[in-house]
This record gives C-alpha cells, structure tokens and sequence, in this order.
C-alpha cells in the first residue's frame, strides 16, 4: 500500500467521529483528498456517471493557469533586467521572477488556506478545493512587489468578505479572487494604480515605478497608438507580453492558450467569452468613430483594449467562474457583452480607473442572478398555457 495512504488510513480515526482532533476534521479531509480523489461511492440505485468532480475541475483551471503563470514569473525577471540595464540568460531571469512571483503565491495559499480552515471547523463542513484556484487567481492579478502583508489582508478579505460570509463556495455572488483585487485597489492605490511597481532585482533598489499601456496618455496633437508604439507598447508586445503589468495579465497569446484548453474541456462557458469579445470590440469601435480623443484610449481600436490591461484575463478565468456567473444561456451572453461594454466604456470615460475590466465584472456579478431571473420569466411567458 502507498505510505502516504497507510499513514492516512492510520490518522482517520483520530479526526473522525469521536476522535480527539475531531475538531480538525475538515484539514485531515482536505490533506487526504489532496493526495489522493475523495474516496465516497454512491452505494444504491439510481447511479449517476459523471468523471468531472470538483478537484478535477479546478484541477484542470490550474492547468489552464500554468502559461500565464510560468510567463509571469518570467516576465517579472525580465522587466527586472531592465531596470538593472542588465541582460540575463532565461534560467537567470526565471529565477530572479521567481524571487518575487513565488512568496506572493504562497502567503495566498497560507492565509486563504487559514480562513477556509477556521470557517470549516465553526461550520463542521469540508474544505472545499475552491480555493485551489482563488489562491493562484488572485496573485496574478498584483503587481510583482507588491507588499506581502497586503496580499495576506487582500485575500483574507476576498475569502471572508467575498466568499465566507455568504456561505462558502457555491454561495458567493462575487468572483473572491476579484473581491481581493478591488478591496486593495481602493485600499492601496499607489500598490495598485496605473504605474506599478516594476521589480529591478538589486539590492539597492527593489523596484522603480513603471507606466503601463492603460495609464498611457498622448501628448496633445499626437494618436494614443503613436504613443503607445513609442513607450513600447507595440500590439505585437502586448500580445506576446514582455511589457510592464500585473503578473498574469500582460501576455495575450499565454491567456488565450489557457481559455482555449478552459473551452476544449467544458470547464469555461464559451458563450460568455465570445459575449465579452463582442461587447469590447463593437463598443471600442463605436467610440473609435466618434470625432475627438484621438489622445486618449477613446481612439485606440479594439486590438489594443482586447490585448492591452487585464481584460482577455478576466473574461477567460474571472468572468467565467460558474459560481458567480449566469446559469442560463442568453443570460451568459448578455452577462459577457456588458463585462466587454463596460470594460471600454470605464477606460474611456473614467480614466481614473485605468482598468475596466476589474469593475466590470463584479458589477455584472451582481446583476447576474437578475439576467437569470428575466431569462426564466421570459422563457415561462411563452408557454402554453394550460387548457
């Protein structure tokens, strides 16, 4: 027999039914299940088969994670070497990303992990694997020197806050990852605003402010294309990624190879994702067409709002969180436009959040069981009625 699963099998009856850790019960179940697929078996007719269960399903989004994850901490050793005026071999600028990248990933594992441990002993429930992807969610949203003890007070509000108080996993209305986001954001904005913190990887100096491509402005009689293309913001460096930004939200191409395993499995809902491409690209051109603002992202075009800031991120692995997403099809559709109307809309017109895309989808986070509600009600009114 496996070590692992004797050592286990051994442990059981100390944290299960009257056993002296009884109270840790949810952390032995968590630890067991990591190792190893939860062992219950449906015993009587009628069965049900189905291969996807909950591990396996966030198993596959931490999959679909992995390129926007291992460019991330790339990319961090990379806008390092910048700063540095320095040029490094990739194991070396590999490691140095990894520097920043990996205690962020796992003070949000430590602290997450914590609070759905507290909330699981009090309630006598299981850890749910949620978190699996929450954890690694949320710091790829944050700059890479950001402080720790903000990343331990952002995830613990976007647990308690944002998933806990309303019941746990499969309760909450809003994305806990973008929760986290948002309250830092509002909290920390200098952590968090359009010029982040690049890392340089010296001892002297960790780290220097550094303009992204949402917070770049033209001067006056210049195109914001111009501009971008002129600070390094090429849509070919957008798309590839090797520009200045969050961990995981600068490489277009790393996003789309994630979203598409997402939608090749059935773990994303492709209607959401077409919806919100739509939604960005019909409102960006429509602004695109209006007279003026050619020195603001009004005239940038649909290429740079899809590939520039955090939105492919967010609709491929935020907005599709089934949890706290719509359950019905015309309702996703709906909800994916609006994230993409919204998105362009708060770039252009609030340029004091530079990035839409956050505030997009925890405002239609909520609308979402309102476009579900319409969707039945629609649906009942075209019945036949009874005769």
């Amino acid at each position: 027999m496996n070590p692992i699963k004797r050592l286990l099998n051994l442990s059981e009856k100390y944290f299960t039914g009257s056993g002296k850790f009884n109270a840790l019960a949810p952390l032995f179940d968590a630890t067991k299940t990591f190792f190893f697929f939860p062992s219950p078996k449906t015993q009587y007719v009628p069965f049900v088969r189905d291969s996807l269960d909950l591990k396996r399903f966030m198993s596959f989004v931490l999959i679909s994670l992995l390129p926007v994850l291992i460019f991330g901490i790339y990319n961090t050793g990379f806008q390092a070497g910048i700063a540095r005026g320095e040029s490094y071999s990739f194991f070396q600028t590999f490691l140095l990303g990894s520097r920043y990248v990996l205690p962020i990933i796992i003070v949000s594992y430590a602290v997450g992990f914590f609070w759905e441990i507290v909330f699981a002993s009090i309630r006598k429930h299981k850890i749910s694997e949620g978190f699996l992807v929450t954890g690694l969610l949320f710091p790829l949203t944050l700059p890479a020197t950001i402080p720790l003890w903000q990343v331990a007070i952002g995830i613990s509000f976007g647990v308690v806050i944002g998933k806990e108080v309303f019941g746990g996993t499969g309760r909450n209305f809003l994305n806990p990852a973008l929760t986290g986001r948002a309250f830092l954001f509002f909290s920390y904005p200098v952590s968090m605003s359009g010029d982040v913190w690049v890392a340089a990887g010296s001892a002297a100096v960790d780290g220097f402010s550094g303009a992204t491509a949402l917070s770049i402005l033209a001067p006056e009689g210049e195109k914001i294309t111009t501009a971008l293309s002129n600070s390094g913001f090429t849509l070919s460096n957008l798309f590839f990624g090797l520009v200045p930004g969050s961990i995981g939200e600068t490489s277009a191409l790393c996003c789309i190879i994630g979203a598409v395993f997402l939608i090749i499995t059935k773990i994303a809902n492709f209607r959401i994702i077409i919806g919100g491409i739509t939604g960005l690209i019909v409102t960006s051109i429509i602004f695109y067409l209006i007279p003026g603002g050619s020195d603001s992202w009004m005239n940038a075009g649909p290429l740079f709002h899809l590939c520039a800031g955090g939105f492919l991120f967010g609709i491929f692995f935020m907005a599709t969180d089934p949890v706290s997403a719509p359950g019905t099809n015309p309702g996703r559709w709906i909800f994916g436009f609006l994230i993409g109307f919204l998105t362009v809309t708060i770039r252009v017109v609030n340029p004091a959040f530079v990035e839409g895309t956050m505030l997009a989808i925890l405002f239609m986070n909520v609308f979402a069981p309102l476009l579900d509600h319409i969707v039945l009600k629609y649906n009942a009114s075209k019945r036949i009625p009874n005769v």
